[in-house]
């Protein structure tokens, strides 16, 4: 049976990802020690959709609590299914700006040593496999904030003139920026992603994302802002924004459309190396004024927002990805999740685990 590997299994594009291809008829090996805890907190804990997961798929899906930053715990794993491995989907990481500048040795253990131990497990034991790395628009660094914007009444635009007024390509230099430690780390691993590609000659996929989102996500504050406000709203949790007014842009895309995209490269792989920014685009994208609405409105009730002066570092003003170079490549892909589609299944799937208060 061919084998699909899932790192961050228990994740919110892990988890989508796994689900896809055990239904799909695939055997899915999930890698997944949950850090998610480590780095968040209880509330940050993902074993309740790991052993969603294991219930769901208990014929197709093997779970193993490995740690990405150790090859040893990873050697195993690929040498039992070697050549049956057909795709590795890598969505493992430290995903928080803030979490990082506390403790970089880590943030870039995990993000780009675990990357290299995958990619290296992957040309040792299935060099024909698909290898497809979730990396993040933050390789950009604070590049997007030297780009003409327009300040309106709630949120920032872009000149329409330029070049990226349909949003932001591959093109954009990632270098002679702010990155912040956790876009610095993720930049790494984008690129031995590419350069395992290139010279190795293994099909290797970035998708470089903006705000991933979806229902099964753990609402944190440091991590996934429209799933922590939907929370926020529905247990009269105050909520902070950070700088800019709260009109900083962001394209939000669904898990669902994300694992489409996948399975697309997994189908029918580009060149070796290839990198595609992936978000919610024109389509999809919000401002966090403008998020903070539309969440009192789906919910009906009024969320407690502070405003703090301080913009977190690195962090955009506007981001919305291109999603030209994709679409061109895959035509037969599109976005089938609006803003309102992901804030209406976020939920309407989390009133009992969020318990919305009287």
């Amino acid at each position: 049976m061919a084998v699909v590997i899932v790192t961050g299994s228990a994740g919110l594009i892990g988890s989508e990802t796994a689900a896809f291809y055990a239904e799909s008829g695939y055997q899915v090996v999930g890698i997944d020690n949950n850090m998610r805890q480590t780095f968040f907190g209880a509330e940050g804990s993902t074993l309740w959709n790991r052993s969603r997961l294991i219930e769901s798929y208990r014929s197709n899906y093997e779970h193993y609590d490995a740690d990405i930053r150790n090859a040893n715990e990873l050697e195993p794993i690929f040498a039992r299914y070697g050549q049956e491995i057909v795709l590795i989907v890598h969505t493992a990481a430290q995903p928080s700006h803030d979490w990082a500048a506390k403790d970089p040795i880590t943030d870039f253990a995990v993000n780009a040593n675990g990357t290299l131990h995958l990619l290296e497990a992957t040309r040792k034991y299935c060099p024909g496999a698909v290898f497809v790395f979730t990396s993040t628009n933050k390789v950009y660094g604070d590049a997007p904030n030297r780009l003409p914007l327009i300040e309106k009444e709630t949120r920032w635009e872009i000149d329409p003139a330029h070049p990226y007024q349909n949003g932001i390509k591959e093109d954009l230099s990632v270098d002679q920026n702010m990155h912040s430690l956790f876009g610095a780390s993720k930049l790494a691993a984008d690129i031995l992603v590419q350069e395992y590609g290139r010279y190795f000659g293994i099909r290797t996929v970035c998708f470089r994302g903006g705000v991933l989102s979806g229902s099964r996500q753990a609402g944190v504050p440091l991590h996934g802002f429209i799933n922590y406000l939907m929370k926020c709203a529905m247990t009269g949790t105050p909520y902070t924004i950070f700088g800019y007014k709260g009109k900083q842009v962001r394209d939000v895309i669904h898990a669902h459309d994300v694992v489409r995209a996948i399975h697309a490269v997994y189908t029918h792989p580009p060149a070796p190396g290839e990198v595609y920014n992936l978000g919610g685009g024109i389509y999809s994208n919000i401002s966090v004024l403008e998020a903070i609405h539309m969440v009192e409105d789906e919910t009906g009730r009024a969320i407690n927002f502070g405003y703090s002066d301080q913009h977190r570092s690195g962090d955009h003003i506007w981001y919305v990805s291109s999603l030209e170079k994709f679409m061109q490549h895959y035509p037969n892909w599109s976005m089938q999740y609006s803003m309102k589609m992901i804030l209406e299944e976020i939920y309407q799937e989390n009133k009992e685990r969020w318990s919305v208060t009287p």
